[in-house]
């Protein structure tokens, strides 16, 4: 469960990433050097992937970790491979 908190953090994030996304493609619009178009698209990737590590490490710290104290093996089970589908998706990259 996302709290507040995190919602505030990640909501501000993206609207960052949202302005530098516009200025990628003002960039584009305006056939600036290609390496400044690249530079800037690696950093909004950066962004990008510092927000997805902010809510995976929510989800391992809320929805992980009730799985892990419940009872219910096929629960555990579950956020097991999803965990790992994310970690072989990450990997392929």
């Amino acid at each position: 469960m996302i709290d507040e908190k995190l919602e505030k953090e990640a909501i501000g994030r993206l609207k960052r990433i949202e302005g530098q996304v516009a200025g990628i493609q003002k960039m584009i619009g305006e056939r600036r050097y290609c390496m400044d178009i690249v530079n800037q698209i690696s950093a909004v990737e950066a962004a990008l992937h510092k927000v997805s590590a902010m809510v995976l490490r929510n989800h391992m710290e809320t929805c992980v970790l009730s799985a892990f104290r419940s009872t219910d093996k096929s629960e555990v089970k579950v956020k097991i491979d999803e965990l790992m589908r994310v970690y072989n998706s990450l990997r392929l990259r």
